[in-house]
């Protein structure tokens, strides 16, 4: 049995990878010796979310909330483990990434095209409800748990409420800035979310290339807010507010996943939380809110709305959970940067968006702010 230097706890293989279990108190010696008695398996193992490593000579390595237990996988007799390793990513990770922020990037346009024929609010609960259902069905397909009792419950529905007010601003605050302008503004949740992993996530610490980082998103968003006023004299400023609330909500709900026994589910049950309880809380929202609702369903409002469900909100998440279970995750949050220029680029060109120098400074600032917090940095052993 191996111990962790720095926590009461004990590792032990099981399934896929290492568990953390509490240390426990064993009757006789005997059991003791039965429940932790483990034969070597070759192989190179992760521990944590989303971050593997090459194991280090024998040793029990730790960083941050990581566990690596070198030179060997030690694996508990009569249980299977398959290795998880991942890998950097390659040319079919690397256009898949791209795909992926396009879409994406496009997610702003289609709300803004559907906002002409659905209710803001209205649309996010159709997105839940499609997107839910769809991946409802998947899941039994694929024979994935998503109800089974966990004591996860309580921090799920917490995601979902912060899941569905994120939409909301989202949504609404698309009536009142362009598609362009909200995409870079809700793209500072990266930056965020590092900022709140540091202070809640024991383990997590900025380095100063991520401080750099989030002080050029923090000015990108400055300049953005800058050339709002300059150029549209304040006519964006709700849409544009709205926008950054809804980035400290996207941010809120990563460090309450991070932070809580939500890490330690399925990310499909994690997304399922955020989807169901926000196609219940949005519609009822819409209803409080007073909104008139269905107006015009046109071909075009249709497809947008159907993009956002199917395409974004199921497939594209899954396609990047997918990844995420065979390459290194911070080789492609990398690539999330791409999103915020996609989004200006179809704002500017679906919609005849209006695009100077100073809010281009902006999104490039906040794309390279992204880039900074994102960066794999190599870890001394």
């Amino acid at each position: 049995m191996l111990k962790c230097p720095r926590h009461t706890c004990e590792y032990y293989a099981t399934n896929a990878r290492y568990t953390a279990a509490p240390a426990r108190s064993f009757a006789h010696e005997s059991q003791r010796r039965t429940e932790t008695t483990a034969r070597p398996y070759a192989s190179e193992a992760c521990l944590g979310e989303h971050s593997p490593a090459s194991l280090r000579d024998g040793k029990l390595v730790f960083f941050g909330k990581r566990f690596l237990i070198g030179c060997r996988l030690f694996q508990i007799p009569g249980r299977r483990i398959v290795s998880s390793e991942r890998k950097p990513a390659d040319a079919l990770a690397m256009s898949i990434m791209v795909v992926l922020c396009m879409c994406w990037g496009l997610q702003q346009v289609a709300i803004k095209v559907a906002n002409t024929g659905i209710s803001p609010i209205l649309q996010a609960g159709l997105r839940s409800v499609i997107a839910a259902v769809v991946l409802l069905v998947w899941a039994g397909l694929r024979r994935i748990p998503l109800l089974a009792r966990d004591g996860t419950l309580v921090a799920g529905m917490v995601a979902g409420a912060l899941f569905a007010g994120e939409f909301v601003f989202i949504y609404t605050g698309l009536t009142h800035t362009t598609a362009s302008r909200m995409v870079v503004f809700v793209y500072i949740a990266p930056c965020l979310t590092a900022l709140g992993l540091q202070w809640f996530v024991p383990g997590e610490r900025l380095n100063a290339g991520q401080w750099t980082g989030v002080m050029l998103a923090f000015l990108g968003v400055a300049l953005a807010f800058a050339d709002g006023f300059s150029t549209a004299k304040g006519s964006t400023l709700i849409g544009d507010v709205f926008g950054v609330i809804a980035a400290v909500l996207w941010a809120a709900t990563t460090v309450l996943v991070r932070a809580t026994k939500l890490t330690s589910v399925s990310a499909t049950k994690t997304l399922f939380y955020q989807l169901g309880f926000s196609a219940l809380l949005l519609p009822l929202a819409s209803l409080i809110a007073g909104e008139p609702g269905i107006i015009a369903l046109t071909p075009k409002v249709i497809a947008s709305v159907a993009y956002q469900g199917l395409i974004v909100a199921f497939a594209s998440y899954l396609a990047w959970f997918w990844l995420l279970t065979r390459y290194l995750a911070g080789r492609l949050a990398v690539f999330s940067f791409l999103t915020p220029l996609f989004g200006v680029a179809f704002g500017v060109v679906l919609l005849g968006e209006p695009l100077n120098a100073a809010f281009l400074g902006a999104a490039l600032l906040v794309a390279c702010g992204i880039v900074l917090v994102n960066r794999p940095t190599k870890v001394a052993i």
